[in-house]
């Protein structure tokens, strides 16, 4: 009777052992369920992708052209003062003019600037000199203001390729700067400066350009703005 006690109490042992495995088993089983759940509602819960749009930039209008700086057309205009005592050239390009008042003896001015639309110009240069115009048809009609005294002058617009010349070179350590203006009569006036000196122009060809400068053959070329 006394070995039934041992007995009892392993096979108690024994039972609470059966029971403690059985215990864990079903706990493990329930938290690998759980976790097959979360994960589940973890990936139904994650919000879909974003769907990106294209929007593809409308074409800017094409700009018009710009309007034209002048409607005044080019030309070569070339005539003399109303007391005859000088001469005048204007060259017109692209809205733009150069001019060249010259009595052939030692009064000179080269003058630049805009034309206006309706055919108005003030040419201007450094020595403080003035050239208003107004160009109408093939004519332009104005004044030099040469300082000391103005000249009213007429210039029309030349059959020839150019009416206005200028050559600018070195001879024997000289520096040679001449201007021209050649006018419908085929006559020329024109001034030629020796290191600043003025004289009378020797005449050019008119068809090339060439003039000869102290035994040197020169070029005279056409000036434009």
């Amino acid at each position: 009777m006394k070995r039934s006690g041992p007995l009892l109490t392993l096979l108690a042992g024994l039972l609470l052992a059966v029971f403690m495995l059985s215990l864990n088993a079903t706990t493990g089983t329930r938290s690998t369920t759980t976790g097959s759940d979360s994960a589940a509602d973890a990936v139904s819960a994650s919000p879909a992708p974003a769907v990106t749009a294209t929007v593809t930039p409308s074409k800017p209008a094409p700009s018009s052209p710009a309007p034209s700086r002048s409607a005044v057309p080019d030309g070569d205009y070339a005539g003399r003062t109303d007391d005859d005592s000088s001469a005048v050239a204007v060259t017109v390009r692209d809205g733009k003019a150069v001019a060249y008042f010259c009595d052939g003896r030692d009064q000179e001015s080269w003058l630049k600037g805009d034309v206006e639309s309706d055919g108005g110009m003030r040419l201007t240069n450094k020595k403080g000199q003035v050239l208003t115009g107004e160009l109408a048809g093939k004519r332009i009609r104005g004044t030099v203001d040469m300082g000391q005294r103005n000249y009213g002058f007429t210039a029309d617009k030349s059959l020839k390729p150019n009416a206005l010349y200028r050559a600018t070179d070195t001879v024997a350590d000289t520096e040679i700067d001449g201007g021209w203006v050649l006018l419908q009569d085929d006559s020329q006036v024109g001034i030629l400066k020796r290191d600043g000196r003025a004289s009378p122009a020797p005449r050019i060809d008119p068809e090339t350009g060439a003039v000869t400068v102290d035994g040197e053959r020169l070029t005279a070329r056409p000036v434009t703005p």
